[in-house]
């Protein structure tokens, strides 16, 4: 449970239509099954003890006499267990037989809750053997020690309707829903099933765990194939696809905390209805689901080419649109031959071809001084020929010495002067350049720099718009060699170059041999890392143990504890003492859900990171 992590299961138990007996027996492995794997919550199909194509006979005294004490002898088989158990049966209620979910932890029937239709509104008791338990269509079973673990119940197959109970429930404080359904297979259905609890659980910013029946079900009519899905705020974690297995083992853990944090940030007001409360064995959750080391961007071919061309095409267009709204009559932009600067210009032309104007009107100035390489100026002298830009060279040399002479700096004094003087002197020429044609200074700067402040105030900094400040380095990589792919030739390879070429602002000397000397990563920690920190921290809210936690496991065995608790740190620190660059920062479009805009992340400059820093190491 550490963390908000509850493991839950949906599980289709062998079946045998009408016997409910056996199917006592089946459910009863089942639970201790779970049990063994670490599950919290178990949920169970539309009426389990009996088999949901039973019909008519679900109102026949005699099953609902060996359901009722079918019910009392899982109520002994979970005595002494820390698992809350959902089994479906049917049960008698003034008069009337309805489809009903019980509740059941450590031999106690918490509470029942009735299939939604006949009686939309319902709080009373039930008697089940010699007790009389809380039955109503809006109870909500509430976890004292883990506060955000509210669940709510839906039975029967929610994919064909139109209830407004899911809503209900969780405007009432639920975060999981357990659906224990009766959907049967036709050949489109696990596609509406998927989309329906994708959908359902993002709008309602919540998890869903949906048992279906298995083939073990009659056929009389239709077949039934076990396809159990959990889903979390729009995203499968975890599903048996239809008929996959004979019981349908579905498995994951649900991070209730993060939903908490999602409806907190949608401004979704919850009021809690009728709560049963329980209690769970605090214990840490060993996961099973996957945490990807990539957030930022889809794992599939297919669907990371088309977020790559919807970036390129978002970034083009509001450049498209800040150009025409200022009046602008060109683009002003710093090519170093580094892959944010690449973007950058790609992006720079794919707006003039957008307005249907001549690349001439894109200005690419590259800017050598001490640091400057030759294999990172030729790329960018030789793509911006290539992409039929126009192109200046303008070097610092003597411009950054006068002003070290100005200032009374020893320029063989490699210190912060010396890397900030070279970055400023280059926005300044910028900002004149583009001034004396009317045009607009384009910034480079990407949400990973933004978030480490790995940028010189009033240098790179500063733009006039930022097309790149809401993607993160491990992602504009991404978008760069998309664009590699379709390029003609000589563009895909000079590209190729630049993703092949490490990370670094270039203002250091480089070696004898004139290969780079300042890598941006050996002195800040790998990007893919603090991407990870940023899309966790900012994007989900997360604390640093849980973050550090996390991160041990998507990466494996890349980074040791020492090194990702070192980056961490890092972070953290960079994160909370760099704001005051973030709070001045030039405009740029949002991509994605994390953004550190002015307008969308307020903080004040001098926050303290030491809470921060205390909780990483009291609980890593």
């Amino acid at each position: 449970m550490k963390d908000g992590f509850v493991k839950v299961k949906g599980v289709s138990p062998a079946l045998e239509v009408g016997n409910v007996a056996f199917n006592k027996e089946e459910i009863i492995k089942e639970i201790k099954k779970a049990i063994n794997e670490g599950v919290k919550i178990l949920v169970t199909p539309e009426l389990s003890l009996c088999g949901c194509t039973v019909g008519n006979m679900a109102e026949n005294g005699v099953i609902l006499n060996a359901c009722e004490k079918a019910l009392v002898n899982i109520m002994f088989a979970t005595s002494n267990t820390d698992i809350l158990v959902f089994v479906g049966c049917p049960l008698a209620y003034g008069g009337s037989v309805y489809s009903c979910t019980v509740a059941i932890k450590s031999g106690e029937i918490l509470g029942v809750v009735p299939k939604l239709g006949k009686m939309p509104f319902l709080k009373d008791y039930i008697k089940i053997g010699d007790e009389k338990y809380p039955l109503g269509t809006d109870v909500l079973f509430k976890c004292e020690n883990v506060p955000n673990l509210v669940i709510g119940a839906v039975i029967g197959d929610v994919t064909k309707s139109t209830s407004p109970k899911d809503s209900f429930l969780c405007e009432s404080g639920a975060t999981v829903i357990v659906n224990p359904s009766s959907s049967y297979e036709l050949v489109t259905s696990d596609k509406i099933r998927e989309a329906t609890f994708i959908s359902k659980s993002y709008l309602y910013s919540c998890a869903y765990v949906v048992a279906n029946p298995s083939e073990s079900e009659s056929t009389t009519k239709n077949i039934y194939s076990a396809h159990n899905i959990i889903a979390e705020n729009g995203e499968i974690l975890a599903q048996n696809k239809p008929f996959e297995t004979k019981t349908g083992d579905t498995v994951s853990e649900i991070d209730v905390n993060y939903l908490v944090s999602k409806r907190e940030k949608n401004g979704i007001h919850t009021e809690n209805s009728s709560n049963i409360s329980f209690s769970f064995k605090l214990e840490k959750t060993t996961l099973t689901r996957k945490v990807s080391n990539s957030p930022f961007f889809p794992q599939g071919k297919e669907d990371l080419k088309l977020r790559c061309e919807k970036i390129l095409t978002m970034q083009s267009r509001s450049l498209a649109k800040r150009l025409t709204a200022s009046y602008s009559s060109g683009m002003v932009l710093g090519i170093s031959g580094g892959l944010d600067s690449t973007l950058a210009l790609l992006v720079c032309v794919k707006c003039a071809d957008y307005l249907g104007w001549d690349r001439k009107k894109i200005t690419a100035i590259t800017m050598p001084c001490f640091g400057t390489t030759n294999r990172t100026k030729s790329n960018a002298t030789e793509l911006c020929l290539s992409l039929g830009v126009t192109l200046k060279e303008i070097d610092i040399f003597n411009a950054t010495r006068v002003h070290f002479n100005d200032i009374g700096h020893d320029e063989n004094n490699h210190n912060v002067v010396y890397e900030n003087a070279q970055a400023r002197e280059r926005t300044q020429i910028l900002m004149d350049v583009a001034n004396s044609i009317g045009a607009l200074v384009i910034g480079t700067g990407d949400l990973s720099e933004v978030a480490l402040g790995w940028s010189t105030y009033n240098g790179d900094h500063m733009s006039m718009y930022n097309v790149n400040s809401a993607l993160p380095k491990t992602l504009i990589r991404h978008v760069v060699a998309h664009f590699a792919q379709s390029a003609e030739e000589n563009v895909k390879n000079i590209l190729l170059d630049i993703l092949d070429t490490p990370v670094s602002p270039e203002l250091l000397p480089a070696k004898e041999n004139g290969e780079i000397e300042q890598k941006t990563e050996d002195i800040v920690g790998p990007y893919e890392l603090h991407d990870f920190f940023i899309y966790n921290f900012v994007g989900k809210k997360f604390s640093p143990s849980k973050i550090y936690r996390l991160a041990l496991y998507a990466f494996g065995d890349k980074y040791n504890e020492d090194t990702v608790y070192k980056w961490l740190t890092v972070f953290i620190k960079r994160f909370f003492t760099q704001q005051f660059k973030r709070s001045c920062s030039p405009d740029g479009v949002r991509i994605g859900s994390v953004s550190l805009s002015k307008s969308d992340f307020d903080m004040v400059s001098d926050f303290s990171y030491k809470t921060f820093l205390d909780e990483l190491l009291e609980n890593k």
